[in-house]
Order: structure tokens, then sequence, then C-alpha cells
């Protein structure tokens, strides 16, 4: 239906029904940059705590390999794999802790705007997706001139953030060649943290600018039309009638149940009409004794017919109590023992009564 309604009439903004449902769809709002900024962020680390460490490993493995040319016989493929395999395996230690790092700061950086879901309908086949016209639209449309815009911008920060720091450089750089090239690795080192340090900081700025930008381009895509949150809210409106309905359904099954067990009570005590509380206790099943239907005002009287139907004891006494206190098919609390107690007595009292005087 939304997609039937003019742009510009899509003046509301979206309900949390319907970004919610945009994000099951896998629609969410998602920056480029944040990756980029957490990629380089996991660079800077490795650079700093992973290479140096591992350098050396790297390095004695390809002295074995440079350092003595005349120890390698290159005659058939095995021994060009024998000579390159030390050379692999150490490679692959210097490289794996990177990448490693590289790909959880991607991974996580990505996972932090959205969560993971599954949305087939993102990768089913769509004309609209190699449509060329639809694509020079999307190039060279206002949302393609502002990719562009942020890209233009973001290369300019980085570029004169890097060359500021070059600069300020430019007395270590002009001097290396006088230095001893021992401690050359270690400047060039140093030189790449200071740069990807500078462009990081550059990175974060345009990263949180264009996270703001995308969460407001993505609401202003599911803005909605007056006529859509009117639907919204009816249908809204319709599920809560169904639940309601629902629920009362089944209030009145559970009444049911409730009332049907009301002849294998022992006792009712009731307050005087506005609530009943049908308890069984038979001293043979063992145990306190069990609450099996309560009920207040209609619900009550109901009980209370029962149990003169079935000749049940009724009891003016301690209703509202329990009905406060207990639930269905569960036992007494213990501090109602005593005033039940009683209660049985007296019960057990009058049948004794009736006894005598049908003798």
């Amino acid at each position: 239906m939304s997609g039937d309604v003019d742009p510009d009439d899509k003046t509301e903004e979206p309900t949390q029904k319907r970004l919610h449902d945009a994000m099951e769809r896998g629609e969410v709002a998602f920056s480029r940059e944040a990756p980029l900024f957490a990629s380089l962020g996991a660079t800077l680390v490795a650079l700093i705590f992973v290479i140096p460490g591992r350098a050396e490993t790297l390095l004695s493995a390809l002295v074995g390999v440079i350092g003595d040319p005349a120890g390698w016989r290159i005659e058939r493929g095995e021994d060009v794999l024998a000579l390159a395999g030390p050379v692999v395996i150490a490679s692959a230690r210097f490289l794996l802790p990177t990448v490693i790092l590289l790909t959880a700061a991607g991974v996580i950086a990505s996972v932090a705007q959205g969560t993971p879901r599954i949305a087939p309908q993102r990768v089913m086949p769509d004309a609209s997706r190699i449509s060329p016209r639809n694509g020079l639209r999307r190039m060279f449309g206002p949302r393609g001139w502002t990719e562009f815009l942020k890209s233009l911008i973001k290369l300019t920060a980085v570029v004169t953030v890097a060359t500021t720091m070059l600069a300020g450089q430019k007395a270590v750089l002009l001097t290396a060649m006088d230095n001893d090239p021992g401690v050359l690795p270690q400047k060039v080192l140093d030189l790449c943290v200071k740069a990807i340090a500078a462009v990081l900081v550059a990175t974060l700025t345009v990263a949180a600018a264009d996270l703001a930008w995308s969460r407001i381009l993505w609401r202003r895509d599911h803005r909605m039309s007056k006529q859509e949150v009117k639907d919204e809210l009816r249908q809204a409106e319709g599920d809560r009638m169904l639940k309601a309905r629902l629920r009362s359904l089944r209030l009145d099954r559970s009444r049911k149940r409730m009332l049907s067990a009301v002849p294998r009570a022992t006792m009712v005590v009731v307050n005087p009409t506005h609530y009943a509380v049908a308890m069984r206790y038979v001293r043979a099943e063992g145990g306190a004794p069990m609450v099996i239907a309560k009920g207040a005002d209609f619900i009550a009287l109901k009980i209370r017919s029962i149990a003169e139907e079935h000749e049940i004891p009724v009891v003016e006494e301690l209703a509202r109590s329990l009905y406060g206190a207990v639930d269905v098919d569960r036992p007494i609390p213990a501090e109602f023992y005593r005033a039940v107690a009683e209660i049985v007595h007296l019960i057990q009292q009058r049948k004794a009564r009736w006894a005598q005087r049908r003798q």
C-alpha cells in the first residue's frame, strides 16, 4: 500500500512499528565510514602491539633463505616448495593476527549498527537493481550527489591531515639516509603509526557525521502519509480487540472449568455475597485444604448456588482474606490453618447435630 503513496504526501514521522518492520526486512541505517574507522583503528593497534613482536620471526625466516643462497639447490619442483615453505609459514604467522584483528573490527562495526537478520527479500532478483535507468538515477540523483560530496569531503580531510602530518616529519624524512640502516624499520613504523593515527582522528569525525546523516535519511525514507498512520492505528486497534476477545474466551473457559469443580468441594466460605471460596479437605487425602474455586460478585453467587444445590456447607467467614491470598488449585497458606480448622470443626459439629435430628 505504501508503494502507491505519493512521496510528497509522506509528511509524518515513522511509527515504531514501521521502523521495526523495516529492520526485520534488513533495512537499517548503515554508515560505510564506521567499518572504515574500525579497520583503521585495528590497523593502528596491529602496528603498535602486534607487528613489532612478530617482525623478528619473519625476519629470521627471510635471513635463513637470503643469507645462504648457495645452500639451496633449485633443480626440481620439490626444491621450490622446500625453499618457499618456511617463508610462507612465517609470513602466514606474521599476517594472521593482523587479518583476524581487521576482520573482527569490521564485523563488530557492522553488527553494532544493526543486528544481523535473515532477510530473503534482500537477495531476491529485482529488475530495478539492474535497470540502467534506475542505476543512472541513483548515480546522478540527489542521493548520488550526496554520496559523492561525502566521499570528496572524506578524501579532502584525509589528504589534508596526512599532508600536514608528513610536513611536520620532513626533517625525519630528509635525514633518514644518514641514519643507521638498522633503525630505519623502526622509524618507518613510527611514521606509519603517526600517519594512521592522524587519519584515524579525521575519519572519526567523518564517520560520526555520516552515521548521524544515515539515520536521518533512514527515518526520512520511512516517513508515512496521514492515511498510512490512520490505517496502522486502525490495524493496531483491531489487533488489541482480537487479543481482548481471545483473553475473554480464555477467561470464560477457565471459569467454566473452575465452576465444574465446585461440586467436589467440602466447604464454601462467603462474605456474604461479594466473595466466595470453595475448598476441599478430606483427611484421608492428606495435605492442607485446597482451594478449587473462587470468585467475586456474580461468580461468587454462582459458586454459592452450586454449593447449595449439592448440599455443600456454606460458612460466612474468612472469604475476603482467602480470596486475595491464594490462587485456585493451590493449598491455603499456613497463616489460615487455624481459622480453616475452626471452620472444619464447626461443619463437623453441624453434621453431627443434623445426624442426631434425623435419628
